[in-house]
Protein backbone atom coordinates (compact mmCIF):
# COMPACT_ATOMS: atom_id res chain seq x y z
CA UNK A 1 0.00 0.00 0.00
CA UNK A 2 1.44 3.46 -0.59
CA UNK A 3 0.93 6.58 1.34
CA UNK A 4 -1.52 9.40 -0.47
CA UNK A 5 -0.39 12.56 -0.87
CA UNK A 6 -2.74 14.00 2.57
CA UNK A 7 -1.97 17.87 1.62
CA UNK A 8 -4.09 20.25 2.10
CA UNK A 9 -5.05 23.14 -0.88
CA UNK A 10 -5.69 26.54 0.85
CA UNK A 11 -7.57 27.25 -1.90
CA UNK A 12 -9.54 24.70 -1.47
CA UNK A 13 -9.68 25.19 2.42
CA UNK A 14 -10.54 28.58 2.29
CA UNK A 15 -13.18 28.18 -0.50
CA UNK A 16 -14.93 25.94 1.87
CA UNK A 17 -14.82 28.21 4.59
CA UNK A 18 -16.15 31.09 2.65
CA UNK A 19 -18.95 29.34 1.12
CA UNK A 20 -19.46 27.61 4.90
CA UNK A 21 -19.30 31.51 6.02
CA UNK A 22 -22.04 32.64 3.22
CA UNK A 23 -24.69 29.36 4.28
CA UNK A 24 -23.99 31.13 7.98
CA UNK A 25 -25.08 34.68 6.81
CA UNK A 26 -27.66 32.96 4.99
CA UNK A 27 -29.36 31.17 8.21
CA UNK A 28 -28.45 33.94 10.07
CA UNK A 29 -30.15 36.26 8.03
CA UNK A 30 -33.31 34.06 7.34
CA UNK A 31 -33.68 33.60 11.36
CA UNK A 32 -33.62 37.45 12.07
CA UNK A 33 -36.13 38.51 9.16
CA UNK A 34 -38.60 35.90 10.48
CA UNK A 35 -38.07 37.03 14.32
CA UNK A 36 -38.89 40.46 12.98
CA UNK A 37 -42.05 39.28 10.85
CA UNK A 38 -43.51 37.27 13.67
CA UNK A 39 -43.38 40.13 16.45
CA UNK A 40 -40.71 38.36 18.59
CA UNK A 41 -39.55 40.62 21.16
CA UNK A 42 -36.09 41.76 22.65
CA UNK A 43 -34.29 39.78 19.97
CA UNK A 44 -30.71 39.78 21.17
CA UNK A 45 -27.61 38.58 18.83
CA UNK A 46 -24.56 37.36 20.40
CA UNK A 47 -21.62 36.81 18.13
CA UNK A 48 -19.93 33.61 19.27
CA UNK A 49 -17.33 33.62 16.15
CA UNK A 50 -14.14 32.54 17.66
CA UNK A 51 -15.28 32.65 21.29
CA UNK A 52 -17.03 29.01 20.83
CA UNK A 53 -17.25 26.00 19.26
CA UNK A 54 -21.25 25.63 19.35
CA UNK A 55 -21.71 27.87 16.49
CA UNK A 56 -21.25 31.06 15.05
CA UNK A 57 -23.92 33.14 16.37
CA UNK A 58 -26.24 33.05 19.26
CA UNK A 59 -29.72 34.84 19.07
CA UNK A 60 -32.16 35.31 22.40
CA UNK A 61 -35.64 35.95 21.82
CA UNK A 62 -39.13 36.60 23.66
CA UNK A 63 -42.70 35.42 22.70
CA UNK A 64 -45.55 37.25 24.96
CA UNK A 65 -46.95 33.49 25.17
CA UNK A 66 -47.10 29.87 24.69
CA UNK A 67 -48.46 29.80 21.29
CA UNK A 68 -46.49 33.13 20.25
CA UNK A 69 -43.25 30.79 21.23
CA UNK A 70 -44.84 28.08 19.64
CA UNK A 71 -45.92 29.92 16.64
CA UNK A 72 -42.41 31.55 15.94
CA UNK A 73 -40.74 28.54 16.11
CA UNK A 74 -42.74 27.18 13.43
CA UNK A 75 -42.29 29.77 11.70
CA UNK A 76 -38.59 29.41 11.65
CA UNK A 77 -38.14 26.17 10.95
CA UNK A 78 -40.47 26.17 8.06
CA UNK A 79 -38.71 29.58 6.37
CA UNK A 80 -35.28 27.76 7.21
CA UNK A 81 -36.47 24.30 5.20
CA UNK A 82 -37.74 26.66 2.58
CA UNK A 83 -34.46 28.60 2.16
CA UNK A 84 -33.26 25.40 1.47
CA UNK A 85 -30.68 25.23 4.88
CA UNK A 86 -32.80 21.35 5.93
CA UNK A 87 -34.67 21.27 9.56
CA UNK A 88 -32.73 22.44 12.12
CA UNK A 89 -32.63 20.26 15.61
CA UNK A 90 -35.63 21.45 17.52
CA UNK A 91 -36.07 21.38 21.44
CA UNK A 92 -38.83 22.16 24.08
CA UNK A 93 -41.80 22.79 21.24
CA UNK A 94 -44.25 20.85 23.09
CA UNK A 95 -43.80 22.92 26.07
CA UNK A 96 -42.90 26.19 24.60
CA UNK A 97 -41.62 28.01 27.38
CA UNK A 98 -37.88 27.78 26.07
CA UNK A 99 -37.70 26.50 22.50
CA UNK A 100 -33.81 25.70 21.33
CA UNK A 101 -33.56 25.72 17.46
CA UNK A 102 -29.83 24.57 16.35
CA UNK A 103 -28.99 24.88 13.04
CA UNK A 104 -24.78 24.05 13.33
CA UNK A 105 -24.13 28.12 12.49
CA UNK A 106 -26.58 29.90 14.72
CA UNK A 107 -28.71 28.53 17.63
CA UNK A 108 -31.62 30.42 18.98
CA UNK A 109 -33.23 30.44 22.60
CA UNK A 110 -37.18 31.07 22.17
CA UNK A 111 -38.39 32.15 25.66
CA UNK A 112 -41.65 32.95 27.52
CA UNK A 113 -40.59 36.20 29.34
CA UNK A 114 -40.74 34.92 32.91
CA UNK A 115 -38.44 31.88 31.74
CA UNK A 116 -36.58 34.36 30.06
CA UNK A 117 -35.87 36.59 32.76
CA UNK A 118 -35.70 32.97 35.07
CA UNK A 119 -32.71 31.75 33.49
CA UNK A 120 -30.68 35.18 31.95
CA UNK A 121 -29.05 33.99 29.63
CA UNK A 122 -27.55 37.00 28.51
CA UNK A 123 -25.21 37.36 31.25
CA UNK A 124 -24.06 33.94 30.49
CA UNK A 125 -22.06 35.55 27.88
CA UNK A 126 -20.34 38.61 28.35
CA UNK A 127 -21.64 41.97 27.43
CA UNK A 128 -18.97 43.15 24.71
CA UNK A 129 -20.76 39.73 22.56
CA UNK A 130 -24.36 40.80 22.89
CA UNK A 131 -25.69 42.98 20.80
CA UNK A 132 -29.51 43.88 19.95
CA UNK A 133 -30.78 43.48 16.73
CA UNK A 134 -30.78 46.72 14.71
CA UNK A 135 -28.05 48.17 16.63
CA UNK A 136 -24.50 49.02 16.80
CA UNK A 137 -24.24 49.39 20.53
CA UNK A 138 -23.53 46.48 23.06
CA UNK A 139 -26.12 46.20 26.05
CA UNK A 140 -25.78 46.98 29.21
Amino acid sequence: MTPQNTAVDPQATASLATRANASGASILSTVQSVLEDSKAEDIITIDLDGKSALADTMIIASGRSHRHVSAVADHVQRALKEAGHGSPRVEGLPHADWVLIDTGDVILHLFRPEVRSFYNMEKLWDDSFAETLGSDTPNA
